[in-house]
């Protein structure tokens, strides 16, 4: 299983705060690209994959959305159908459906709750997991060894807050992509091509 951490700055932290116009409700359109990006193949759904989003924006943050889609059983009982153009209906649902000190699914495997950035890392990092930062600074991806369990973390178009970076820079692996910097979803993207790679490679 391979896990994606996405920390928007700007994202809503409640359903009503998600309006028509996505890239003026909290540029929650990143999020969405994003979501796509990391499940979505030209002619299936990756069942290797799990996405963390992380909300700070208003109006109650921050807001933890793990999203891990389940493909087995019967839609609507045991999964939901999730398209690309579902995927704005799908996280304003799960926001809209917080339930205060409680970790909420809303869907199969989709759950909703109150926990920030920092905290989810080092719960993440309790349970064995190897976080890998995502940073132009960082060693090259294709020639650091990644674990197979591992966690990357990328942020919104503000990046990463300077407080929280500091902090994970000290409980993460930093890697990159290269020296221009991508928009998340194309991250996400780079990021599942060079794993897809090894994999078929047998590394």
């Amino acid at each position: 299983m391979r896990e994606f951490i996405y920390y928007s700055r700007t994202a809503p932290t409640s359903g009503s705060a998600i309006g028509d116009d996505l890239m003026k409700s909290g540029r929650i359109d990143i999020a969405i690209h994003t979501v796509i990006a990391s499940f979505f193949l030209s002619h299936g759904i990756r069942e290797d994959t799990k996405l963390h989003l992380v909300f700070a924006g208003h109006p109650d943050p921050t807001k933890h959305l793990e999203l891990s889609p389940v493909t087995e059983g019967k839609t609507g009982v045991d999964k939901i159908y999730l398209s690309k153009k579902d995927v704005s209906w799908v996280i304003k649902r799960m926001l809209y459906k917080y339930k205060p000190n409680t970790k909420n699914e809303v869907f199969p495997g989709y759950f909703i709750e109150k926990k920030g950035l920092l905290d989810l890392v080092e719960e993440l990092s309790d349970e064995g997991k190897t976080i890998y930062l995502l940073d132009i600074k960082g060693e090259d991806i294709r020639k650091a060894e990644i674990e197979k369990d591992a966690v990357f973390i990328l942020g919104d178009h503000l990046g990463l807050p300077k407080k929280e970076l500091k902090r994970l820079k000290k409980l993460c692996k930093t890697v990159s992509i290269g020296k221009k910097i991508y928009f998340a979803s194309h991250t996400v993207a780079i990021v599942h091509n060079e794993l897809d790679r090894r994999e078929e490679l047998g590394n």
